[in-house]
């Protein structure tokens, strides 16, 4: 990268930092180039771009241009700033963690309306506050799922699991940072599998959930060299890769979600590129109607939903 731009000011420190991304051809160049400056300032875009002459000190210009390299150099921007928005909520993230991705939304938006559906259906009053609803998130990484349905549902209690303690802390703490910390309990394991102990549930007795909804790794490790390099470098092989083929974690997570949902429970999962063919007839079973698939806003299948007879 080139020396740092002479000139201070906010407007000329921006363009040459949108420069330098540019020449290194790192994607939405302007947008982390705006993202890393309003870090360093500890400022919104409106300030930025209303005070144009405003000088940086030469601590804060030579900040700047340290994290402009690190990007250049393939760290995600999110890494660099800690943080990532998800549902319109603000989330700690880190290399321990996936980074939020805005079609993960849609897992949201899905389980949301099939509740809503559920009870219409049923001839009873929609909720407002989800009373009485009690809700696993699989594969929780930095808990932005868990926290958006806690947030939309403030009267449902949930179970977030993941494999990764250190995964498990961030969630912790962005549970904690958006107040529904009290009712999201966390639990280190795979898929589902330690909801079958005490203190979650008896001998006898499985937890069951009205709902269960999971973002899991769904990457195929021979599809690991034609990741974007900010991807396959910086963020945990756990969160991304679901075997060989991208699709072998599903098998488990629905033969478990079927022992855990009462009936009438739903499943929301995210799926992959072109995991759909290999994930949908895994519920095309006795234990499953009311399939329903939803694309992204590119047109890619992105949602598969069902539920438990």
């Amino acid at each position: 990268m080139n020396r740092v731009s002479e000139e201070k000011s906010i407007r000329a420190l921006l363009k040459w930092g949108i420069g330098q991304l540019r020449e290194a051809h790192v994607p939405s160049y302007t947008l982390a180039a705006e993202l890393l400056l309003l870090h360093v300032l500890g400022r919104d875009r409106t300030w930025i771009y209303s005070h144009p002459e405003e000088e940086l000190s030469a601590a804060d210009a030579g900040r700047y241009s340290a994290l402009l390299r690190r990007r250049a150099d393939g760290e995600p921007t999110q890494h660099l700033t800690g943080k990532q928005e998800f549902w319109g909520f603000e989330f700690e993230v880190t290399p321990d963690v996936l980074i939020p991705r805005p079609e993960t939304e849609h897992v949201v938006e899905v389980a949301l309306d099939r509740l809503a559906v559920r009870e219409i259906r049923a001839g009873r009053r929609q909720w407002l506050a989800g009373e009485g609803l009690r809700i696993a998130d699989v594969g929780t990484g930095s808990g932005c799922i868990a926290v958006a349905l806690a947030k939309e549902l403030p009267a449902a209690t949930l179970v977030a699991t993941d494999i990764s303690p250190a995964a498990l802390a961030i969630a912790r703490r962005n549970a904690q940072r958006h107040t529904v910390a009290t009712r999201v309990h966390f639990v280190e394991c795979n898929r589902l599998e330690g909801l079958l102990n005490p203190p979650l549930a008896t001998r006898h007795s499985p937890l069951l959930f009205d709902l269960i909804v999971s973002n899991p790794p769904y990457i195929g490790r021979r599809e690991a060299g034609t990741l974007m390099r900010e991807v396959r470098e910086y963020e945990p092989e756990v969160a991304l890769y679901g075997g060989e083929k991208g699709y072998e974690f599903y098998a488990g997570l629905i033969a478990q979600a079927a022992m855990h949902l009462k009936p009438g429970g739903i499943l929301v999962v995210e799926l992959g590129q072109d995991s759909l063919p290999a994930v949908q007839p895994l519920l095309e079973a006795s234990n499953w109607t009311n399939i329903g698939v939803t694309n992204d806003l590119a047109g890619v299948p992105r949602v598969l939903a069902a539920e438990r007879l």
